[in-house]
């Protein structure tokens, strides 16, 4: 677990209020390398930073969060882009998450217990992963 807490967290709403609150959520949890952006564009120019989460605000301008989470897919599609929206409407989730989103959270329900919930999910995809690369020793007999 404490490899999970060192994950590299951009989170990107043009709400301040909603930054700070999503910043303090995932703080809580006990991770501390956050970086917080005011629109879209900022985030982009920061990619090479190369964060392992991204949370996005669904509606922003210049760009909206869909516009950006194609741009952060097409930088580097391992990214796990979790789209925020204070929207109930079913349309952007579905869009978000068949555009390569992780998950899809609505502001203002459950926030903090779907924060947690999608790094335990993050974790559980990361530990897969692991399981499934294969080791040095079993790829150096492959060859032999």
């Amino acid at each position: 677990m404490d490899n999970l807490k060192k994950l590299k967290i951009f989170i990107v709403d043009d709400e301040i209020l909603y930054l700070n609150i999503f910043e303090q959520y995932i703080r809580n949890l006990g991770y501390t390398n956050i970086t917080t952006f005011q629109d879209g564009v900022e985030c982009i120019n920061n990619l090479n930073e190369n964060p392992d989460v991204v949370f996005l605000d669904y509606n922003m301008e210049p760009l909206t969060g869909y516009e950006i989470l194609k741009k952060i897919k097409r930088h580097n599609p391992n990214i796990y882009v979790v789209m925020i929206s204070g929207q109930n409407e079913i349309k952007p989730a579905i869009d978000s998450l068949k555009y390569g989103a992780f998950d899809y959270i609505e502001k203002g329900i459950h926030e903090a217990q779907k924060i947690d919930s999608v790094f335990d999910r993050i974790h559980s995809v990361n530990d897969a992963l692991e399981r499934s690369k294969p080791g040095f020793l079993k790829t150096l007999f492959q060859f032999l």
